[in-house]
Formats: C-alpha cells, structure tokens, sequence
C-alpha cells in the first residue's frame, strides 16, 4: 500500500488493532503511557472498522502504530523510540 490511510491522521499517535489482541493491549499501554507524559493526542482504530484493502495490508502486523500519519512499528510498541519519534 503506497499512500497513508487516512484514518492514520485521527491523532498524534494511532494504534490499528482489533479486540481479543493481547499484544494490542500490551502496545496500548505503552501508548497511553507516552502520550500521557507527552500530552500529545492519540486513538485506536479497530482493524475490523477499516477498509478491505488496508484490512489486508496491515492484518498479520497488528498492532500498528503510526506517529503523525505515518507507519512506525508493528507488532510492538517500543517506548524509548516511541517517546523518541515524538520528541524529534
């Protein structure tokens, strides 16, 4: 998929995940956690809401996070390079 969704750009920080993840819940926290300390905005997006095309691209690397629309990581949320791309 070349271009960003555009559910990318609800907040600062979006995570796409679905219910029943644990690794989702896991990337959640660490999500909460940055975008508390940093006051910077952020939301979940189910991967079931989205549309088939970008269900297909991203549902075997949920959770995905994206920090100011663009991809950052897959699968988990490191804090340090979380806390780092929005810092930068």
């Amino acid at each position: 998929m070349s271009e960003t969704p555009e559910w990318a750009g609800r907040a600062r920080v979006v995570m796409l995940g679905k219910p029943g993840c644990h690794l989702c819940e896991d990337a959640w926290t660490v999500v909460e956690r940055v975008t508390d300390q940093l006051g910077v905005s952020r939301a979940e997006v189910d991967l079931n809401g989205v549309d088939a095309a970008d269900r297909e691209e991203y549902w075997d690397k949920i959770p995905v996070t994206f920090v100011d629309g663009r991809q950052h990581d897959f699968w988990r949320v490191g804090e340090a390079r979380l806390r780092a791309a929005l810092e930068g």
